[in-house]
């Protein structure tokens, strides 16, 4: 048992973190880089280390400097948040070697979901439903010629490490396959240190659908639902909501039918989102995240369930505070992410705020470590908040976020602020008719 968590992040999902160790009676050590000394995370936690200057290469993702710092605070666990070290295998077995809690799962469902081909057969073995691809990794441009052409065109080359986008490329004909080929493996090996790829059917018209699941050291496994996050600028998500407007009572319940059983045989532990390409009534599997989503709020917010606080139970042993048949699914909920920089172009804007006001009222929530007179570092994501809202329906959950969007305020900086509001405007939004490549067609066309 512990009583002393590290918080190995920064930003809003530090001070989350922070927020839910403080409602169980647990102190919190926050680490920062010197870019980070003012950062509201730092403020508020109960003790605080430097470990080193603002690269993250130098800090956050600095392994050895994070250990010394819980060594030398006497922390018990560690939650390393989302992105930085929360999907590092190495981290999670140096963490357990010192004897420390991991607040995540084991080392060997990190590196298993860490590798797109391994986790594609894993899904497989398990019954889950995946995209029509390759078998394994694909180490030719011959080889992905041949594979195409049996598949039909269009076909995705993705990168078998990493994610975001990066080490993708989509060929129409067998023209564009040896290029995508190429620059697939060019763009894997200079993102993630790994060139290895492989070639899945391209889905012309899908949406990003994924299930959050969480699970016990006891073998419960309960589905919180689904999110849609097909709002996406370059594989990026701008804008999820739960529940999806398009996933039926019935479908959701077979899904999580079907991801509950996936993870009792795989024996996870903790939480997890399984993310699929949903098209014509079909789901299929593409990747797994083995840690909290930046858009979990919007599960927490339509079931009750605050799963920072059960990733933290979980580590310690408990079992899960509810099961499958307490999860309710109340209203509706959005979350946009509000970003430090230019609506239009999309160029980072870090600096000084010189204004912050975050909205307020019923079903409006602000997950954010901004304040006025907070200068935004250039050294890291763009993130600097999360506007959640929740109302009864769809429809008074947009009216809802279009009243808090008018509200918020920002200044001195560049945010996306304004790209979020015309987007609460835009009928395809409204409707809920969209899917992964709406927002790049409503970019191009705002631009012409």
């Amino acid at each position: 048992m512990f009583d002393k968590v590290l918080i190995a992040n920064r930003g809003e999902i530090a001070l989350r973190i922070h927020r839910a160790c403080k409602e169980m009676g647990l102190s919190t050590v926050a680490i920062h880089s010197t870019a980070d000394t003012d950062a509201m995370h730092v403020r508020l936690a109960d003790e605080s280390v430097c470990i080193g200057p603002p690269s993250a290469s130098e800090s956050y993702l600095k392994s050895a400097a994070i250990m010394a710092a819980a060594e030398v605070t006497g922390a018990g666990a560690i939650h390393p948040g989302y992105g930085f070290l929360s999907e590092n295998a190495r981290f999670a077995e140096m963490v357990a070697a010192h004897g420390l809690t991991f607040i995540g799962p084991n080392a060997d469902h990190i590196r298993l979901m860490g590798d797109k081909i391994a986790a594609k057969a894993a899904m497989i073995d398990v019954g889950v439903p995946v995209v029509p691809g390759s078998d394994g990794g694909v180490a030719t441009a011959d080889e992905a010629l041949k594979i195409a052409g049996e598949m039909g065109y269009p076909v995705l080359v993705k990168a078998a490490s990493g994610g975001g986008g990066r080490g993708m490329k989509v060929a129409r004909n067998a023209d564009e396959m040896a290029k995508a080929f190429n620059t697939a493996r060019t763009e894997a090996k200079a993102a993630f240190g790994d060139d290895a790829v492989y070639i899945e059917k391209y889905l012309e018209k899908p949406r990003h659908i994924e299930i959050q699941v969480i699970a016990d050291s006891h073998g419960n496994v309960v589905h919180l639902g689904e999110r849609d996050c097909s709002l996406q600028r370059r594989h990026q998500k701008v804008f999820e909501e739960a529940p999806s407007p398009t996933i039926t009572p019935a479908q959701r319940a077979e899904i999580g039918d079907t991801v509950v059983k996936a993870i009792k045989k795989l024996g996870y532990l903790g939480v997890g989102t399984i993310e699929f390409l949903y098209e014509n009534g079909e789901f299929y599997f593409i990747e797994m995240n083995t840690r909290l989503q930046v858009e979990h709020p919007v599960t927490e917010m339509i079931t009750r369930i605050d799963l920072v606080k059960e990733q933290i139970r979980i580590a310690q042993g408990y079992e899960l505070s509810f099961k499958q048949e307490d999860v309710p699914f109340i209203g509706h909920a959005i979350e946009c992410r509000i970003n430090a920089e230019h609506p239009e172009t999309f160029m980072p804007s870090p600096g000084l705020i010189q204004e912050f006001h975050a909205p307020g009222g019923l079903g409006v929530r602000l997950d954010s470590a901004a304040y006025a007179g907070y200068k935004i570092p250039p050294n890291y994501d763009s993130l600097i908040g999360k506007l959640i809202v929740h109302g009864v329906d769809r429809e008074e959950c947009l009216l809802r976020l279009k009243r808090a969007l008018g509200e918020m305020v920002v200044s001195g900086i560049e945010t996306t602020l304004p790209l979020h509001q015309r987007l609460v405007d835009a009928e395809g939004v409204k409707s809920g008719e969209y899917d992964i490549h709406w927002l790049e067609r409503f970019l191009a066309n705002s631009e012409s």
